[in-house]
């Protein structure tokens, strides 16, 4: 600007080098070059309003060749990385399935896309198939998981540990500690006796009663039994005088057991009176037991008095051989073979291998209203059991010689799923009372002692006692005989639930037993068989054959019986039952099924994939439109202010009016 504008004062000056100009070229000159100048500001103007247009134009052209940039460059990484392949619909992924697998039938679902009503077809059998197959496969699995088992039974040779074998004298005897009891408690029974039946024990007495009559004791006991006397009274109505004609048939005797508040009785009734005397003379045999604070009073075992002779496999016992223990209904026990240190072991079978015992079976001295049999009770149970004689013994008569052989039988049972037994009784719901080996005897009696310490505040007479609890006696107890028979009624039926909370043992040894009878000792040996007894043991018995008898135990032969369960579908059993159905239906392998679970998860991914490029679609739509608004936003904002930019550029008239402004000036100085 500054040289057209020297250019334009000077006029008419001459340049050197360059030859001299009139006016009328001059303003030709000055015309040009203002055209010219004006050319290049309007070029200017325009070249500035087209960037201020453009810029928005080229930033989106950017931001998309950008974008473009960057998903080829993620298109080539796929395509480099491409390890896996998802097809792009369903439809895709089952045309390739039908086509591919070795599952027959699958083929014909895709191969006759013109026949749909083949296609139809095949669709309905195959799926039909699959139902079958399914179907056969529930019932594989309920019996597999019904856990049967199978029996197996096996025969064993070998030396068998002689079992233990518990002796009972069969009669309790009258131990010094209770003599005046029993004494005052027989006066009571001969005259309820007397009363009931009009029958008079004095013909029967011994020595012992005549001397009860002589000597009384404290009233407490007679107080007691008053309370639980004798009655008889017929089935059709409750009472009637007190002395029928004892053979009708129609009446019933018993006694009452009244609660603590005398509120509620229960009547224990029996249809024989042998049997009601018994029961009732026991009751409160059982009461003078308990009164006793010292149970160890009631040791005066006597071996020798009640075992003449003990022999096992020839050879003679002796005292580490038997323990003792009393039993309140069978008097003194003897449990021979029940040390786990010194155990009887068998070397053959036979009679003469095995124990052979002769008891005193005489009853002298003993409670004859307790007991009504003679002879010895005897049981053979396995080592560290207790001896519940009143549920697996059996009695052994006397003047006889009673022969038992023995045959083992042993039991193990699959535990967890496959039975409800137990190994040890740890996991049964019931406290056992017995320092023994777990069995259901033991379980079952624990569970009654339990209860009826909970329930009558003590504990019977025949069992342990748990902790911190005592035996059951009227005197601190009046009310526990009503207590214990409504207990022991709902024991029998059930509804106590002692038999199902006891399990069974998964592991049971059982002897079977069978016993031969025959007369000992015969008529031509047994006068030098007393004879011997006499000057041995001191027998000297007036009816000499039934004071005395013989046992004989010993194992028949050495082979023995094992019992044993065994899974009967095993897994292997269970995937061989699914193979072959399997096999059946489709004709197919393991690795069909593998195809199958390839399928599911193909169709898992699809899914997946699906899902979440529709939820990415979505998400990208939601944020395009607010993008758009800026940016129309931005480029209206823009466009005034490029405009003012302009606007404020000056224009081709305003310029050429200047330029001939200061023209003319020049020529007029």
């Amino acid at each position: 600007m500054q040289q057209d504008r020297s250019i334009i004062t000077k006029g008419n000056m001459q340049e050197p080098g360059f030859p001299a100009i009139s006016d009328s070229d001059s303003n030709q000159q000055m015309d040009m070059r203002t055209k010219g100048l004006s050319q290049r500001l309007r070029g200017k103007a325009r070249i500035v309003t087209v960037k201020a247009e453009n810029q928005p134009r080229r930033k989106r052209a950017e931001q998309l060749k950008m974008e473009t940039k960057q998903e080829k460059k993620e298109e080539k990484k796929e395509e480099s990385s491409g390890l896996i392949e998802f097809f792009s619909s369903y439809q895709e992924l089952f045309q390739f399935f039908c086509n591919n697998t070795t599952i027959h039938g699958a083929i014909r679902l895709v191969c006759s896309k013109k026949n749909k009503m083949k296609t139809a077809f095949w669709s309905v059998l195959f799926f039909l198939t699959f139902g079958l197959m399914y179907w056969q496969f529930g019932i594989i699995y309920r019996e597999y998981f019904s856990f049967p088992v199978n029996l197996n039974l096996n025969l064993n040779s070998d030396r068998l540990t002689f079992p233990a074998v518990t002796l009972c004298t069969l009669n309790p005897y009258r131990y010094s500690a209770i003599q005046e009891q029993l004494q005052e408690l027989d006066q009571i029974t001969q005259r309820t006796l007397m009363e009931l039946y009009k029958y008079n024990m004095s013909m029967e007495q011994k020595n012992w009663q005549a001397q009860s009559l002589r000597k009384r004791s404290s009233r407490s006991l007679y107080r007691h039994i008053q309370r639980h006397p004798l009655y008889r009274h017929k089935r059709e109505t409750s009472m009637e005088e007190n002395n029928p004609q004892v053979d009708k048939s129609d009446w019933k005797i018993g006694f009452i057991l009244w609660n603590e508040n005398k509120t509620d009785c229960f009547h224990q009734m029996y249809s024989s009176g042998v049997d009601a005397v018994r029961e009732w003379y026991s009751f409160h045999y059982i009461n003078i037991l308990a009164s006793i604070p010292d149970v160890k009073d009631l040791d005066e075992s006597n071996f020798t008095s009640f075992i003449y002779s003990c022999r096992f496999n020839e050879e003679t016992c002796n005292k580490a051989n038997y323990t003792h223990f009393h039993h309140p209904i069978y008097g003194n026990c003897y449990t021979f073979n029940d040390n786990s240190s010194t155990l009887w072991m068998s070397s053959l079978p036979g009679i003469n291998n095995g124990l052979s015992l002769v008891v005193r079976t005489e009853q002298n001295d003993f409670i004859p209203l307790l007991s009504t049999v003679t002879g010895a009770r005897v049981m053979v149970h396995g080592q560290k059991e207790p001896a519940f004689m009143d549920d697996g013994g059996f009695n052994v008569r006397p003047g006889v010689e009673t022969s038992i052989s023995m045959r083992k039988e042993t039991t193990n049972r699959l535990g967890g799923t496959y039975s409800d037994c137990t190994e040890n009784g740890s996991d049964v719901p019931v406290k056992i009372l017995y320092q023994s080996r777990y069995t259901e005897q033991v379980c079952i009696r624990s569970c009654f002692q339990n209860s009826m310490v909970d329930r009558c505040g003590c504990g019977h007479f025949f069992y342990p006692l748990p902790t911190g609890a005592v035996y059951c006696d009227y005197n601190k107890h009046p009310a526990w005989g009503y207590c214990y028979y409504k207990l022991q009624a709902e024991f029998k039926t059930g509804t106590l639930g002692c038999f199902t909370k006891c399990r069974k043992p998964c592991k049971v040894t059982e002897y079977q037993l069978s016993a031969g009878y025959s007369r000992w000792p015969s008529a031509v040996s047994e006068a030098w068989v007393f004879h011997m007894l006499s000057r041995q043991n001191k027998y000297n018995i007036t009816s000499k054959r039934n004071g005395i008898a013989k046992v004989n135990i010993f194992f028949e032969e050495w082979n023995y019986k094992s019992n044993g369960e065994s899974p009967a579908f095993t897994v292997v059993t269970l995937l061989s039952q699914l193979g072959s159905q399997w096999s059946l239906w489709f004709g197919s392998s393991v690795l069909s099924v593998v195809e199958m679970a390839e399928l599911i998860l193909d169709f898992v991914a699809i899914t997946c994939i699906l899902t979440f490029r529709r939820l990415y679609l979505h998400k990208s739509s939601d944020l395009h439109t607010p993008n758009s608004h800026d940016t129309s936003s931005h480029a209206a904002s823009a466009a005034p202010q490029h405009a003012s930019e302009v606007a404020a550029l000056p224009s081709y008239n305003s310029l050429e009016s200047l330029s001939l402004y200061r023209v003319s000036f020049r020529r007029t100085e």
